[in-house]
């Protein structure tokens, strides 16, 4: 059993030909099918028994050959039924892969399967899809949440079944899942990776997200995913920068800011206590760490401007799903019956609370007090964002306020600990810039973790501060040893 082992230990073996990308294949696929989180929508196996079957030998240069990995359920895979997680697209197969997946493949990875997520991406619980709740691999009592909207990709990885997985993050949905998985986390600057088949939530948001274990394997793929694609009008044409093999140089930029309202809205002591202990690790290791003040209206309207604006721009690009287009062949004699019918049917109830908010946002009454407003409330938090980081390197702060909560834990939605420290995470949305969610620290036998966000395309710094970071933890490659019973 190969369960818990990083993409390099696995290359290892396979260079070595200890073991062959087959029966790395058949063993993730035997632990996907003993999978008890609820993580897959679709298990490939005969795809990636073909795929494994048919590699050569051994490329010594190229890590990700023969790995096995998976994707989230809004990326396209050619022949293959991707869902959303929404019975509006149930049985539906594209023909063709997203970029991510292609260049993966191109690399010799082996995708074994499809995640759920929150049905099209839409919320941060993991129990929004159409197959229902996906539980935390570290939760044996199966009672608390793994997060969202990634929660197939999270917990799949952190269960240990395969060493990376591909997610996307429109306002924090990697990043979160990773702090309550104990997963290493990445978002990347906005463009770094195209998007190209990769189903639209809010564009002016959505990334795609890694997961993995340790820095090491998030530096690797991210490498491979980086770089233009002429598909993706949006993607940069900036070079990709050497991160794993620059990983271990020591970082140059040395300024770390935390900033002081979001860290004071978290109230967990056990969760303090850890930043604070790494923050004094950073320190040892001869970083400047600076206290900085954002406004706190300014960080209370994070949460309200994020969801005016990704509901706007949801209700706009899933306008398609429409029964004609996407969708279930539906009853009626006109388009808006048979629209009102397939919509009806096929999403369920969160996702049609957006699409009245975003509706409702973008009516020609409403757009100047809602849509517009937000953008110019979006760009007051990317300015006040980007100022810190004319004067330091990196924000630094509390991925989450605790560990993950219980489903039937209600939370204040109106509380600071709501609004700013479980919600912080979209500024590296709203301001396009590269961000990774770490583990620091256990309680109760959860994991919980921090983040670190740097400047836009400024990736390899950010991979080198972020390793530092897992040398002061000491907590790479953890996994729950108990996900897959």
């Amino acid at each position: 059993m190969y369960e818990g082992k990083s993409i390099l230990e696995l290359h290892e073996l396979l260079v070595s030909k200890k073991v062959t990308p087959l029966d790395l294949a058949k063993d993730a696929i035997e632990l996907a099918k003993k999978d008890n989180n609820n993580a897959f929508e679709y298990i490939m196996e005969q795809e990636a028994i073909e795929i494994a079957s048919n590699l050569g030998e051994p490329e010594a240069n190229n890590p990700l050959w023969g790995i096995p990995f998976v994707i989230k359920d809004n990326m396209s895979t050619k022949d293959v039924p991707t869902t959303g997680s929404s019975n509006i697209l149930k049985g539906y197969v594209p023909v063709f892969d997203a970029a991510v997946v292609e260049r993966l493949k191109n690399a010799k990875a082996v995708p074994i399967g499809k995640t759920t997520l929150d049905e099209l991406a839409m919320g941060g619980t993991g129990t929004s899809g159409h197959l229902g709740i996906t539980y935390n691999p570290w939760d044996e009592s199966k009672t608390r949440l793994v997060g969202g909207s990634s929660c197939g990709s999270a917990a799949v990885t952190a269960a240990g079944i395969v060493p990376f997985a591909l997610a996307s993050d429109t306002g924090d949905s990697t990043r979160k899942p990773a702090s309550l998985a104990g997963l290493v986390g990445f978002k990347p600057t906005w463009s770094r990776i195209s998007r190209y088949g990769l189903f639209p939530f809010a564009p002016s948001l959505d990334t795609v997200g890694v997961f993995a274990r340790n820095v090491e394997d998030v530096a690797i793929v991210t490498e491979v995913l980086s770089g233009r694609d002429d598909r993706d009008s949006t993607s940069s044409t900036k070079p990709v920068g050497k991160y794993f093999e620059n990983l271990k140089n020591s970082c140059e930029k040395r300024r770390i800011s935390i900033i002081k309202e979001i860290r004071d809205s978290v109230k967990d002591k056990d969760v303090l206590d850890a930043f604070n202990k790494t923050v004094e690790g950073f320190k040892k290791r001869g970083f400047e760490i600076k206290e900085v003040s954002l406004p706190n209206d300014l960080l209370l309207s994070l949460f309200p401007t994020y969801f005016v604006i990704s509901c706007a721009e949801a209700t706009s690009n899933n306008a398609n799903m429409d029964g004609i287009k996407f969708g279930p062949l539906s009853n009626g004699t006109t388009f808006e019956e048979v629209m009102s019918d397939a919509r009806t049917r096929g999403f369920g109830e969160l996702i049609k609370r957006r699409f009245v908010i975003g509706s409702f946002a973008l009516m020609k009454e409403n757009q100047h007090d809602l849509f517009l407003r937000a953008q110019k409330n979006r760009r007051r938090i990317v300015e006040a964002i980007n100022n810190i980081l004319k004067e330091n390197d990196f924000i630094y702060l509390p991925a989450a306020p605790s560990i993950a909560p219980k489903f039937n834990e209600a939370s204040d939605r109106l509380s600071d600990e709501y609004l700013i420290a479980d919600n912080h995470l979209c500024l590296g949305n709203f301001a396009g810039l590269p961000s990774i969610t770490l583990p620091i620290g256990f309680k109760d036998g959860m994991p919980f973790g921090a983040n670190l966000m740097g400047r836009a395309f400024e990736e390899k710094e950010l991979f080198q501060v972020s390793y530092e970071l897992e040398q002061i933890t000491g907590l790479a490659n953890i996994y729950a040893k108990g996900g897959n019973k």
